[in-house]
Order: structure tokens, then C-alpha cells, then sequence
């Protein structure tokens, strides 16, 4: 496996296989698209973190540019998304974890926020580094993250926000975590590279641009050597 700061570098056949694999994408061909991961990807001596944040990430990222600029309609948007989702099922499967390094993290997209793709990779990333990881998905309403927390007892909570409107929620999700909790806190997600929204928080300790950034992050917060 490649070392993380590999995924960082300038690798133009990975600028291509992502070409390759969004184009399978906006076509709806699942096979194509894990085929290209497999044979391309992984057969080419990529790791799968190499897929994960160079070709999938980097795809759903022009996924979701192209539905901002009307560019797709929201069911070529759901497709595409539908396939990454097949994918990254498919790469876990394949994967081979790294040891335990003992601490938890539990990833959650915030309440009303329906885009998860980005939260599943930072999951399957950190699983991959040997984090025990619960990943709850889209749409958790904050009152059922504080509960799921207080039983969990997580080393660290990860949440996600892709959209500026669900910016508020991800505000009144760390302030109801705070208010009961000393967990350490990670916010991530597109609405984070908008401007001015990383001002105005209280408790964070982590703000992740993608899931590398947030992995590292994690390991420097909880004291685990990479």
C-alpha cells in the first residue's frame, strides 16, 4: 500500500482513471465502473486509498459541481452517487484493514443532510487505518447522535455537511454534543469550503477538508502514531 501523503502527489494515471470512472458514472454503468477500479485501479498497482480519495472522491466532487451548475438533473446526480455507493461496497470488500490502533470513531452526516457518500469514504478510510468505526449514515437527527453517543462512548465524532442550509444543524448538533459530552468533535464536508464557514464554532477540534485530512487529524487529536 501506498503511504497517505502518496495520494497527495501528482498521478496523472489517476487523473485519467478518474475521467474514465465519472464517465461511468454519468452512464449508469455499475460494471464498468468497479471493473475500471479492479483492473485499472488496484491491477495497476494502486492501493485502494489511492481509489478511495484520488479517483472516487475527486469524481463525486465533479458529481457534485455539475448538479450545482444544473449541469445534471438530481436523478443523473442519484445514478452517479448510486454507483460510487456500489463501488466503495466493492473496494471494502477487497481491502485489507491495518491493525487496531484502539480508538473509535463514530461518522455521521448531520440532520436533514442526505449527501453521505463523502462521510462513507472518511469511514472506510479510517477503518482501513485500523479505527473501530460506526458510520450512521445520512440524516441523523441530533437528538438520536447525542443518545447514540452517550451509549457509545466514541474516542472521536466525525460530521458531515454538504450543504450550506445544513450548516445550522451541524452548529446545534456540536452544541448538544458539548453540552453532554467531552467526546472531540470533527466537522467535514463541502459546506466547510464555503466562506466564513469555518468561523463561529465552539468546541471543534477538527475541521476536515476530505477524509486524508481528517484521518491525519484524527490520529494527531487521539495520539495514534501512522
Amino acid at each position: 500500500m501506498s503511504s497517505d501523503e502518496d495520494c497527495l502527489g501528482n498521478r496523472p494515471e489517476l487523473d485519467e482513471l478518474t475521467r474514465s470512472y465519472l464517465a461511468a458514472q454519468l452512464a449508469g454503468d455499475r460494471r464498468e465502473a468497479v471493473r475500471l477500479l479492479m483492473e485499472e485501479g488496484i491491477g495497476r498497482g494502486n492501493s485502494v486509498l489511492d481509489l478511495h480519495l484520488r479517483v472516487i472522491q475527486q469524481a463525486q466532487r465533479e458529481i457534485g459541481r455539475l448538479w450545482e451548475e444544473s449541469s445534471i438533473s438530481v436523478a443523473q446526480e442519484h445514478q452517479a452517487t448510486a454507483v460510487s455507493q456500489l463501488a466503495l461496497s466493492h473496494l471494502y470488500q477487497q481491502s485489507i484493514r491495518r491493525p487496531s490502533v484502539g480508538k473509535s470513531v463514530l461518522v455521521a452526516c448531520v440532520e436533514g443532510e442526505l449527501h453521505d457518500v463523502g462521510a462513507r469514504i472518511c469511514a472506510d478510510v479510517l477503518d482501513l487505518h485500523g479505527f473501530e468505526v460506526r458510520f450512521l449514515g445520512a440524516n441523523v437527527p441530533t437528538d438520536c447522535l447525542q443518545s447514540f453517543v452517550e451509549h457509545t462512548h466514541p474516542s472521536l465524532v466525525a460530521l458531515s455537511v454538504t450543504l450550506r442550509e445544513h450548516l445550522p444543524a451541524a452548529h446545534a448538533a456540536v452544541a448538544a454534543l458539548r453540552a453532554r459530552s467531552p467526546v472531540p468533535i470533527a466537522v467535514g464536508g463541502r459546506a466547510l469550503d464555503l466562506p466564513g464557514a469555518r468561523e463561529g464554532w465552539e468546541g471543534v477540534s477538527i475541521f476536515g477538508a476530505d477524509a486524508l485530512e481528517l484521518l491525519q487529524a484524527a490520529r494527531a487529536t487521539l495520539g495514534v502514531r501512522g
